[in-house]
Formats: structure tokens, C-alpha cells, sequence
């Protein structure tokens, strides 16, 4: 799992040691002569200090107390930003024991990390990953100067996985300065910060952004099918169990994501993904007002046509042959956006206003990121192996 010994390097060191070890010794022994001579003639011009040595006339070496400057842009932003970054603890009800006869306080379920925000009317809000904080009975707060606080679960999504949670704010030091994660660039520095396996708070990894607008697939419901298409920030900054819903900031300190995954595979390093910060934002603020995210939704249960076997394309849903992807609606809710524009099972939807979509995770990315409640969109589908297109007026409600 990622650790390598030396066992082999030793074994092939020792068989051939005596062919190497008299001639090695005896260019060390040389090679330091050397360096003991040239020494005080060698210019120290990659090491600041404040008094650097100095040769005398006559040879004599005045010494001083050399002064290194050992602050740099990386420890200023991490300086800045870290007592921001909290560890987060998810408890589950336990049963009974002597110190907890009730069995409310729980058992510890998980543990991750998480970012203060806002710091208001005496409260501090936090965002985290909702998978931190899923299915919790209790969720406490500790934070840089390793003050506890029990935490209030304001709001979670599991689409954008993302939490919000309220603290009491009179323990609470930091705030988190919000950057742009707009304008990021390939290979600009980022550095996360977090919790990693639960017990080493603090922890800070540097890296680069390895590509600002990566997306990646989303399963929800586990089913081997992507439900979602996720925009995300592509790092090689270590992000491992625990950092979840750390910080990840740039140069200057400023949060420009929320760590919340990578790719565990025992072939893969450097991977790591960070949900966006201006994505983010108005997931936590309707979080954090009403502890939902209202999207607009279609009243459609889709399937990618992929998800259909081949022999029903031009059977049952008689699609012309040169279809080959598109979303095969299998149900409509009464009374829906798509019930009332006139959609019905088994039409094979195409496009969305302008957008071709070739699979269903593609029509809930172009619908949660181009539309709004109350938005009108042009549906174009197949029905009977003929092309046509409805109007239909999003609402908000459960489903999609």
C-alpha cells in the first residue's frame, strides 16, 4: 500500500562491497582534503544572511553568526489560512456503557475537515463534505487551538458534496479569506490543509494545480452508472482520508477549493480533487439560509441510452441507426414539468435548448448549471423514430 523497502538494495550493496569499498575510501579521503583546502575560498551567494564570513590580509578567517531568513510565501499563506481549518468529528448512536448510560454521545462514525467561513452574531459557520458528516447523530467541532465545539448540521448535498455547519463563534480565532477559483492556471502552487487519518490536525501539503476545470463523474446511488458530472480542481498536493473538506488555497492564503477526494488505487499518486470555491459558494449559502438547494427539475427518471441494450434501439424505441447516445426518459411524474409539456416513457431525449446530451449525467449538468426555477427550456427527443421538441417551465421539486 504505497510502502517500498530497501531489502533488495541492501542485499546487492553487501555481495559486491569488497570491489568498491578501498577505492571509495580513498577517493573520500581525498575528496575532503580538497574541500578542507578550497573551503574558505567558496562564495556563499545562495544562503541570505547578515554577516557572511570574511578573509584578512593575512589569512586569518573572521567569523560571525550567520542569520537565516527561513519565512517564504509558502509559510506566510499557510500562516494566514490555517487556524481556518478545523477537524470535524461525525458520531452515530451507541448503546449502553457506564460513562453513557443514555447511549447519546455515540461512537466516533468518521472524521474529516472543514473550513470557518463566516463569523457572525456569535456564531462561526463551517463548510465540509456532506460525506463527513452523512448520517451522523451528533458532530463536534474542534478547532486550531484544539477548543471543542459541538456543531449544529445546518444543510447538506449530496449532489455537490457539501455540508454547512453552525458553532458557537467565542472559541473561534480565524476566518478564512474566499479566493477565485476562476482564473486558476496550470501549474500555479496550492497547498491543502487538514485533518488527515483523524488525528493529525494541521497537516499542510504543497503541490500544483494540476488542472483547474477537471471533470470527473459522480455516483450516487452506487449503481455503476455517473449521475452527475462534476466540475472539480485537479491537484497534486497529498489529499488522503481525513482532509476531506479541508482547505485547499493558493499562494496568498486565500481558499480556492474544498478538498474532497482522490483516487485511491495503489498505481495512482498525485491525484487529488477540490470542489471549487465559486462553485461552492451559492451550494453554501442556500445552505446555510434555508439547509437545501432548490434545483429545477424536469419530473423525469432517466437512463443514459448506453444503460439500454443495443437490440431495443431500433426495436422498441425505434430510433434511427445513426442514433447512438442520448437519455431514454423510463418515467414521468404527474403533474411535472415534463407531464405537462407532453413527454411520456420511452422518448429518447437528445438535446436541451441548444446543447446536445449524450447521457444523463450530461442533462443534469447542462440543467444545474445553465437553469434556474421557473426557467423555460426546449426539449428535443425521439418518439417513433421521429425528432421532436416541447417547451417546458422548470419547477422546483423532488427528483429530476
Amino acid at each position: 500500500m504505497g510502502y517500498y523497502d530497501n531489502n533488495e538494495t541492501r542485499m546487492k550493496q553487501t555481495k559486491s562491497g569488497r570491489n568498491w569499498f578501498l577505492p571509495s575510501a580513498f577517493g573520500a579521503i581525498v575528496g575532503a582534503s580538497i574541500m578542507l583546502f578550497a573551503a574558505p575560498y567558496v562564495s556563499n551567494i545562495d544562503q541570505p544572511s547578515t554577516n557572511q564570513d570574511a578573509v584578512t590580509a593575512s589569512g586569518n578567517v573572521e567569523t560571525s553568526n550567520v542569520a537565516y531568513n527561513v519565512s517564504s510565501d509558502i509559510t506566510s499563506a499557510v500562516q494566514k489560512a490555517q487556524d481556518a481549518v478545523v477537524s470535524i468529528t461525525s458520531y452515530q448512536s451507541g448503546g449502553f456503557s457506564l460513562e453513557d448510560p443514555s447511549g447519546q454521545s455515540g461512537q466516533a462514525a468518521s472524521s474529516g475537515s472543514g473550513v470557518i467561513y463566516k463569523n457572525e452574531g456569535g456564531k462561526a459557520f463551517v463548510v465540509t463534505n456532506n460525506h463527513v458528516v452523512e448520517g451522523a447523530s451528533s458532530v463536534e467541532v474542534t478547532l486550531s487551538n484544539e477548543k471543542k465545539a459541538e456543531a449544529n448540521v445546518l444543510g447538506t448535498d449530496a449532489l455537490m458534496d457539501l455540508a454547512v455547519l453552525e458553532i458557537d463563534a467565542k472559541d473561534v480565532e480565524a476566518v478564512a479569506e474566499l479566493g477565485s477559483s476562476s482564473n486558476l492556471q496550470t501549474g500555479e502552487p496550492a497547498i491543502a490543509v487538514g485533518n488527515p487519518l483523524g488525528f493529525l490536525e494541521g497537516s499542510v501539503t504543497q503541490g500544483i494545480i494540476s488542472n483547474p476545470s477537471r471533470t470527473i463523474p459522480v455516483d450516487l446511488d452506487q449503481n455503476g452508472q455517473p449521475d452527475y458530472e462534476a466540475d472539480v480542481i485537479q491537484t497534486d498536493a497529498s489529499i488522503n482520508p481525513g482532509n476531506s473538506g479541508g482547505a485547499l488555497i493558493n499562494i496568498k492564503g486565500q481558499l480556492i477549493g474544498i478538498n474532497s477526494s482522490k483516487i485511491a488505487e495503489e498505481t495512482v499518486e498525485g491525484i487529488g480533487f477540490a470542489i471549487p470555491i465559486e462553485d461552492a459558494q451559492p451550494i453554501i449559502d442556500q445552505l446555510e439560509m434555508t439547509g437545501e438547494v432548490k434545483r429545477p427539475v424536469m419530473g423525469v427518471t432517466p437512463a443514459s441510452l448506453a444503460e439500454v441494450p443495443t437490440q431495443y434501439w431500433t426495436g422498441t424505441l425505434n430510433l434511427p441507426e445513426d442514433v447512438e447516445s442520448g437519455v431514454v426518459l423510463m418515467g414521468i411524474a404527474p403533474n411535472s414539468p415534463a407531464s405537462e409539456a407532453g413527454l411520456k416513457e420511452g422518448d429518447v431525449v437528445v438535446k436541451l435548448d441548444d446543447t446536445e446530451v449524450k447521457d444523463s449525467a450530461a442533462l443534469r449538468k447542462y440543467l444545474y448549471s445553465n437553469k434556474e426555477v421557473g426557467d423555460k427550456m426546449e426539449v428535443t427527443f425521439y418518439r417513433d423514430g421521429k425528432l421532436q421538441t416541447v417547451t417546458m417551465t422548470l419547477a422546483n421539486q423532488n427528483g429530476l
